[in-house]
């Protein structure tokens, strides 16, 4: 139940450093079952975010031990973020009073076992800090999965709810508790990916929510872009060139929100979040905007095709200066975060 394959061919195609993205704060990671504290997610976290002290034990194969363990750490730490993958996920949520990001997390983590048949000898995917490459699972160590995981989502505040992210690939065969977090906790994020994690789905995903948080944390406030949904679609309702590359860009630097005109008919609603889940997906997640006065809107900039007056700088999309996407990524590029 290793949530990220190390995919030697995708390494580096898409890890890019933030320097800046918690600077000088401590990110705890829980792994996921047979992987260690040196696992591939590991090591990509260390790239993304330079300046960070990334803390990453071997969690106990005995559930009890593993979380006296991690509240242990925790204690002697005090990590700024927790990010937690499957069974760590589970161990993750349980760590309250910390900012968390469970991904794909598995609450249901003896029933798992079961299901996948992973009763019996098991190897470490990843080397271990004792050597230890094998171990074996046995019905009484289910039965202490299962019995660690009723421990799961019993103690959720409104001040919890607000310091736990969950992300859920659309494409998880392995575990499915999305419907069982979501009754908990509201920030619930589909992203497009399976339980194996790549490069590519935790920049787009992961990666956008940890921005969040920092940016929460520090009480930092971003400039803020406005985007009408149809600059970034052609006339079969497809991406057009560079934009989803140029809203990966603007991200680092922006706060973004896409506007839609306010619908009259429930399914045109329906269909713009669609269209923003599967082409923008995770960035989009409670920052998509209805209205009927995009004059209204207080930002810094929008984006749009109409010539709209307001209290936003407009950049009009299809003119002579701002023709494609490229020549908005330029323009943004040239204004330095401004």
């Amino acid at each position: 139940m290793i949530i990220f394959a190390a995919d030697m061919e995708q390494q580096h195609q898409y890890i890019k450093q933030f320097p800046e993205l918690f600077k000088g704060k401590k990110v705890l990671y829980v792994h996921g079952f047979a992987s260690s504290g040196q696992s591939g997610t590991v090591t990509r976290i260390r790239q993304v975010l330079p300046n960070a002290e990334v803390i990453a034990p071997d969690i106990p194969i005995a559930p009890q031990e593993a979380i006296i363990l991690l509240n242990k750490v925790c204690a002697q730490e005090q990590p700024d973020l927790i990010i937690g993958t499957s069974m760590g996920g589970m161990y993750a949520e349980m760590l309250y009073g910390y900012d968390r990001i469970l991904v794909n997390p598995a609450f249901e983590m003896g029933e798992t076992m079961k299901e996948h048949g992973m009763i019996g000898a098991q190897h470490f995917q990843n080397p271990r800090q004792d050597g230890v490459q094998d171990f074996i699972v046995t019905k009484a160590l289910v039965k202490e999965y299962k019995e660690i995981t009723e421990r799961c989502l019993s103690q959720v505040t409104p001040e919890e709810q607000g310091c736990v992210w969950g992300l859920f690939g659309d494409e998880d065969t392995t575990v499915n508790t999305y419907d069982l977090f979501h009754s908990h906790y509201p920030t619930a994020i589909r992203f497009h990916g399976e339980h194996r994690m790549n490069d590519h789905s935790f920049m787009h995903s992961v990666v956008p929510v940890i921005r969040w948080v920092d940016d929460r944390q520090s009480g930092r406030e971003r400039p803020i872009i406005y985007i009408d949904v149809n600059t970034l679609m052609d006339s079969w309702k497809k991406p057009l060139g560079s934009s989803q590359k140029t809203i990966r860009t603007l991200l680092e630097t922006y706060q973004l929100f896409f506007v839609a005109a306010a619908p009259a008919e429930s399914q045109y609603y329906t269909d713009i979040n669609a269209w923003l889940y599967e082409y923008i997906n995770v960035p989009a997640y409670g920052h998509t905007v209805f209205t009927k006065q995009k004059s209204l809107l207080y930002g810094d900039y929008l984006i749009d095709i109409e010539k709209t007056e307001g209290m936003a700088t407009l950049i009009q999309f299809g003119t002579d200066t701002f023709k494609t996407w490229d020549d908005i990524a330029d323009y943004f590029s040239r204004l330095g975060g401004q």
